[in-house]
């Protein structure tokens, strides 16, 4: 038995609501990529309140600027899903780490990532089914 390599696609509805939730994460990693290429004072103090050096903003923003972009694109959203929750799973835990409150921020962006991806991939809910079989 030979498993099927056509892709059905998810209602519109479906997939479009999971096309704008997918966008959020998606905008937020790229807005915070950029600044960290531009190097404004507030990502230097940044750096430095979490306890990093100044060296890894640029490294920082290339991790997040692939993540985001192997997320974004449809054939490869899965591994950026997953290089994504990597990514602010250690966001998460830096400001942990350092008392900030602003720990839930990275931790919703991967819950928005990957709820984006489970209603515009099919092969993924067949993987997580979120009801009991019939």
């Amino acid at each position: 038995m030979q498993a099927s390599s056509q892709h059905v696609s998810p209602p519109k509805g479906r997939l479009w609501a999971g096309r704008i939730i997918s966008a959020i994460p998606i905008a937020m990693l790229l807005f915070s990529a950029v600044k960290k290429f531009l190097r404004p004072p507030s990502v230097v103090q940044g750096f430095a309140h979490y306890g990093y050096p100044e060296s890894m903003i640029v490294v920082t923003g290339l991790l997040e600027l692939a993540c985001t972009i192997v997320y974004a694109v449809p054939r490869t959203a899965v591994l950026g899903a997953i290089l994504m929750a990597a990514y602010l799973g250690g966001a998460t835990a830096t400001n942990v780490r350092v008392g900030d409150a602003v720990f839930l921020i990275p931790a919703l962006l991967g819950i928005l990532a990957w709820l984006g991806l489970f209603l515009r991939e099919d092969r993924l809910r067949a993987l997580l089914p979120l009801r009991s079989a019939k």
